[in-house]
């Protein structure tokens, strides 16, 4: 599409020299896609050239029309609504970009690029708890993001920084020493991130017990949770850890091996993977050295109780705590230890942290902080931020009743994927087992669907019912559109139609269907490059479902096994199986799988 978008822009620029006599080189013409209402592919608009050329826009666009369909081989009509030329491409164009693709000759989709190296940071669990719905969110983003930017000829390392340690993690491991009793994960018959999240779960019971305690004899409550007995041992415990205690360490490794285990499983249940992993514990000295750094150049400064902060007033934000009074790291102090280990690793030219918007202030915190130290990849820091993810009331409440548990929520999505693809009578010749990896892709394709569509940016509404309906822009809807057409392609095999591009020239008038089809097809590098750019998968989401409704509506209106001309039939059988390439394609850079049966 890019290519043919030039040779228009061109043939513009010839256009407003020949009729008009005035100059405007081809890359400053900004052509934009025609409104579906309208006629044509491409509008350009007129109105910025009233001025300069003396005319109305309507004088302007029929005159540069007339030019345009006399002189540019490409051209085969056009329109003018107000100050919008619309222009309309010849039949033959695309017939001809379209046998480039299927021979492998044009571009297709975009595989080329600015060979630019760029670290994604995604998932970032917490090894005190399981992963939840808002954790689903980040980890299809941060793969997504990662596979977009892959396909658009980006260099991308995909990592994960676990955070294993902290007063959190010493919460788990308090209680678990309190109330444990040498459980296992299999002893007690469940995964081990949902055992250690039981025993933070227990913790925050008990700790809420004796601030009440406190409470009740005269403490004040802010008071009240700074004595808490248990908050008192939990934060003995990460000195502890930082001492290298070889007692605290041996519970740590044991209990987070035991998480470890769980995060696998869930990872490769709903199909996510990382290049590099970090840990919290191997980055916060690093992060230690970059404070005593920082002491020293005078960019940060010590309080009379010992803890170090820095002053980013200046900057519009605020007085920031780097290191804690008793010498324990903080957040912040293990995101600069982790942001130099990967400038280390890789020389990246962007580091892009998926992480939800409740942490907006804390990048803005980080890259100021960089900067102030002058380190080279500070302007590199790229927070993509997203909305939280809501379900409707009293839909698949966890076990806790206030977290979706992610584990859960996958279980349900597959349970209700049976449901829908039983009560439409889908699996007929389905083995037990193809069934249930059907009911599995569908799931996560409905719940991967729904919460890449929207915007990063935007809080959302999870439905899971909504999700996997088989109509309307759903994940399930351009899976069965997929499978639809697989079915075509067998049956055309049966029937001994070759679909070679050598046909192609015979097909002659297009339907205004296949020319939709077409033409979108066309559009898929573009969109790629314009997803990597804006690090939005929603294009992409928007993309496949445009190409999968267009294909349906050529489908329903455009009888393929009924047509005689075997030309025609052959370039309708080809066009069909570029359209499933495609969908798997996009889909893939989703991280969704197209069945081939459903």
């Amino acid at each position: 599409m890019k290519q043919l978008e030039t040779q228009i822009a061109q043939a513009l620029s010839q256009a407003l020299q020949d009729t008009f006599q005035h100059s405007l080189p081809a890359d400053q013409i900004n052509l934009q896609p025609t409104r579906k209402e309208f006629a044509g592919t491409f509008t350009f608009v007129t109105f910025p050239l009233t001025k300069a050329l003396g005319k109305g826009p309507e004088q302007i666009g029929q005159a540069l029309g007339e030019t345009l369909a006399q002189n540019a081989p490409q051209v085969a009509g056009y329109n003018v609504v107000k100050g919008f030329l619309n222009i309309e491409i010849k039949d033959s164009v695309w017939l001809q970009q379209f046998a480039e693709q299927v021979t492998g000759l044009g571009a297709g989709l975009a595989e080329t690029g600015p060979k630019r190296k760029v670290v994604v940071e995604y998932s970032s669990p917490n090894t005190n708890k399981p992963l939840h719905l808002g954790h689903l969110r980040n980890n299809f983003l941060g793969y997504s993001v990662a596979e977009i930017l892959k396909a658009a000829g980006y260099y991308v390392v995909k990592a994960n920084l676990v955070n294993d340690r902290g007063i959190h993690i010493c919460k788990s491991m308090i209680a678990y020493e309190k109330y444990g009793q040498g459980e296992t994960p299999q002893s007690a018959g469940i995964k081990g991130d949902h055992l250690v999240g039981k025993y933070y779960v227990e913790f925050d019971k008990a700790y809420k017990q004796e601030i009440d305690q406190l409470v009740t004899q005269g403490v004040e409550k802010e008071q009240a949770k700074k004595q808490a007995p248990l908050m008192l041992e939990a934060q003995e415990m990460l000195q502890k850890w930082e001492q290298h205690d070889p007692e605290t360490i041996a519970l740590w490794e044991k209990m987070n091996g035991w998480v470890y285990e769980g995060f696998n499983a869930t990872y490769q249940n709903i199909g996510v993977d990382f290049d590099k992993f970090y840990y919290e514990s191997g980055t916060y000295l690093l992060g230690k050295d970059r404070v005593e750094e920082g002491l020293e150049k005078g960019v940060f400064f010590k309080k009379p109780d010992g803890s170090v902060w820095i002053d980013l007033t200046e900057e519009g934000l605020d007085e920031k705590l780097v290191l804690r009074a008793d010498g324990t790291s903080v957040y912040i102090t293990q995101d600069l230890g982790t942001a130099e280990l990967k400038y280390q690793d890789f020389h990246y030219d962007q580091s892009v942290y998926v992480v939800a918007d409740e942490q907006n202030y804390h990048f803005q915190v980080l890259k100021a902080i960089l900067k102030k130290l002058g380190k080279p990849y500070a302007d590199g820091i790229y927070h993509l931020s997203y909305g939280m993810v809501d379900l409707p009331s009293g839909k698949m409440k966890s076990r806790e009743g206030t977290v979706v548990d992610a584990d859960e929520l996958v279980q349900e999505m597959i349970d209700t994927a049976r449901q829908k693809t039983d009560e439409l009578g889908k699996i007929d010749g389905f083995t037990s087992e193809e069934a249930q990896q059907l009911y599995h892709t569908l799931a996560m394709g409905a719940l991967k669907y729904f919460l890449l569509k929207v915007d990063p940016k935007k809080r959302m509404l999870f439905n899971p019912e909504e999700s996997i309906d088989f109509k309307g822009n759903t994940g399930p809807f351009i899976q069965y559109t997929h499978a639809r057409i697989a079915a075509i392609q067998r049956k055309a095999k049966e029937l001994g139609i070759t679909s070679g591009a050598e046909a192609f020239a015979g097909v002659g008038t297009l339907h205004e269907t296949e020319r939709e089809v077409l033409v979108l097809l066309n559009y898929a590098d573009s969109i790629i490059d314009e997803a990597a750019r804006n690090y939005a998968p929603s294009i992409i989401a928007q993309y496949a479902f445009d190409v999968a409704k267009a294909y349906n509506r050529f489908y329903t209106e455009v009888p393929i096994f009924q047509e005689t001309n075997a030309q025609v039939l052959s370039f309708r059988i080809a066009l069909s199986a570029h359209v499933a390439k495609t969908l798997k394609k996009v889909m893939g850079l989703l991280g969704i799988s197209v069945p081939e049966r459903m």
